[in-house]
């Protein structure tokens, strides 16, 4: 321990300064929307958005929550990258008997992009209590 304290990795620091880029709070977040405008904003917002939602789904996996088999419907191109991996719109049709479909937007790895038809994993979303995280394919990359 240094003098001040316990000192933060820089993935730590990465991600408190996401954290407030994403929130609009503090001098990046309010630069951050100062200089983008808020359409633009907004596009950043959902980004992170996406790429926390793909951290959370990780986490939940090595921890051993249940996960929940759907077909993929459809699948398209929002046009984002994120550390050059495609943030798509899927929309899913979970297992089970008269399953209503779900629209999720999230990271897909750029090597193993679903198709229209493919089975995936869905994880149950503890922020929001009825959504659901995409999980990917159950394979290894």
């Amino acid at each position: 321990m240094g003098l001040f304290g316990k000192r933060k990795t820089r993935e730590e620091r990465a991600a408190e300064i996401a954290g407030k880029v994403a929130s609009g709070k503090g001098f990046y977040g309010r630069t951050t929307r100062a200089f983008l405008g808020g359409e633009d904003f907004a596009k950043v917002q959902q980004s992170i958005g996406a790429h926390n939602s793909a951290a959370t789904a990780r986490q939940l996996l090595a921890m051993g929550a249940p996960t929940t088999p759907a077909v993929v419907v459809s699948i398209s191109d929002t046009g984002k990258l994120v550390n050059f991996d495609p943030v798509v719109d899927l929309v899913l049709r979970p297992s089970g008997a008269h399953a209503d479909p779900i629209a999720l937007q999230t990271i897909v790895s750029k090597l193993r992009i679903p198709r229209t038809g493919d089975q995936v994993l869905l994880i149950a979303d503890p922020a929001r209590p009825g959504g659901y995280l995409y999980a990917g394919d159950g394979e290894t990359a």
